[in-house]
């Protein structure tokens, strides 16, 4: 017999609702400039709630920013799962990953500017693209795909090279974006163990089309 989580009930419902509201808030706020000065009574106002509820659910701001980033990355890699939705190889997932992140600010543009008002540790946490990106490492290595030894490093050098076309975006919006994530996917696979070839015919694959 089959086990269903149990329907919340309204208490529960509102404590959720009002949770999401201040996260909804914060996400609007750290898309703009100077965001992350936003006092808490700013954020509460902003969300429509009661100042008073905010310790029902954040200890500070930095604890509701963490949240914030981590739903805005938690909606981004939804739709680049759905974008790539069918593509079995390890290696062309992570590649399409890395390319779809230049297009970002068109796809996604509050999202685009979270990230850029964001610190480092907060866009490379646990949270959205990353348990993405480290199932296909590891999905790799296993299969043989891959011949990293180091994981970890891997991981390191996709965080950067997203945070890479963020700032390329964020100080030449006019540079050509889809050719540096070409270029960077490329290389990613290269180091990963696939041959020049290899990489690059990945690199340069047509994307899925969007669902």
């Amino acid at each position: 017999m089959s086990m269903t989580a149990p329907s919340m009930n309204r208490f529960e419902r509102r404590r959720a609702d009002t949770r999401q509201a201040l996260v909804r808030a914060a996400r609007t706020i750290l898309a703009e400039p100077g965001g992350t000065s936003a006092s808490i009574r700013a954020i509460a106002e902003r969300a429509d709630v009661g100042f008073g509820s905010f310790y029902n659910h954040f200890t500070g701001k930095p604890d509701l920013f963490d949240a914030a980033v981590a739903d805005a990355l938690e909606e981004y890699a939804q739709a680049v799962d759905k974008r790539l939705h069918g593509l079995d190889d390890p290696a062309e997932r992570l590649a399409g990953g890395v390319r779809l992140g230049a297009r970002l600010a068109e796809s996604h543009p509050e999202i685009m500017r979270v990230l850029c008002h964001s610190e480092l540790s907060r866009i490379c946490a646990g949270h959205g693209l990353a348990p993405r990106a480290k199932r296909d490492v590891e999905q790799g290595m296993a299969s043989g795909r891959f011949t990293v030894v180091e994981p970890f490093i891997v991981l390191t050098v996709l965080n950067g090279s997203l945070l890479a076309l963020l700032e390329l975006w964020l100080k030449r919006p006019e540079a050509d974006s889809d050719r540096a994530a070409g270029k960077m996917a490329e290389s990613l696979l290269h180091m990963l163990g696939l041959s020049p070839d290899e990489a690059r015919t990945l690199a340069r694959r047509p994307l899925p089309d969007p669902p």
